[in-house]
């Protein structure tokens, strides 16, 4: 089964635009756990508009299942990873201004830094995945770091599933297999719903975790948070 791991950023966003402490973050990580998630991803940023790094903090205590915590490598990211310890890291390339993550790593370009990043958290014993388009080449190249995982970007296939979701896969697919070829675990994320996950899980081999946020707390909206997580639960099921 490959296991969901819920992003929780969009309760932080909530709760920052009024103030307060509605809805409570750690709260929600702890509902989360209960329905079902097989993990909690946050993805801080040095403009704490959503997770804060107090939020990190307070988190990581309370989880259950696996921590994976998403950013940008700078100094104080690093800091905080290795202070905190969570199950999994993943390194994306996000500016500090962008409004959501827009791209994979170049990992011909920053294979020296990557390595570098790489070495440093596994040597704390925190699980690497690094961020990556479902380009076979830059999935070779990640695997030079010394990264345990990649993370597929998944926007391009969630945008053109509508469309054609066969010819949307076919990059994953081919990304995935190269991934297997490296002996890299694959995670997946980005723009994934509840229409559209079913297929990706059913298609791509070797799929071992998504992490999903906006749609699923958009969702939930409508449907109920606990229905909500369950009924990705079922679509990420073997059968």
């Amino acid at each position: 089964m490959t296991k969901l791991s819920v992003n929780v950023n969009k309760f932080a966003t909530l709760r920052n635009a009024r103030g307060g402490n509605i809805p409570d973050v750690t709260q929600a990580v702890k509902d989360c756990e209960q329905f079902g998630a097989q993990g909690i991803t946050v993805h801080p940023r040095p403009d704490e508009r959503h997770i804060r790094y107090k939020d990190v903090r307070e988190i990581r205590p309370l989880i259950t299942t696996e921590f994976n915590i998403e950013g940008n490598p700078i100094p104080s990211f690093i800091q905080l990873v290795l202070e905190v310890k969570p199950d999994q890291v993943t390194l994306v390339p996000d500016a500090h201004d962008a409004i959501t993550s827009n791209a994979g790593w170049d990992t011909h370009r920053f294979a020296r830094e990557l390595k570098e990043w790489v070495s440093i958290f596994k040597d704390a014993g925190i699980r690497t995945s690094l961020f990556v388009d479902p380009d076979p080449t830059m999935i070779r190249a990640a695997a030079i770091t010394g990264t345990d995982r990649v993370e597929l970007y998944t926007e391009a296939y969630a945008s053109m599933y509508g469309q054609d979701r066969h010819k949307a896969i076919e990059p994953y697919v081919r990304a995935a297999q190269t991934a297997a070829a490296c002996s890299l675990g694959l995670n997946a994320g980005h723009d994934l719903n509840l229409e559209n996950v079913a297929f990706f899980h059913r298609t791509i081999p070797g799929l071992l975790e998504v992490s999903i946020g906006h749609a699923l707390i958009c969702e939930s909206i409508y449907l109920g948070l606990e229905n909500t997580i369950q009924m990705y639960l079922r679509r990420l099921a073997d059968f």
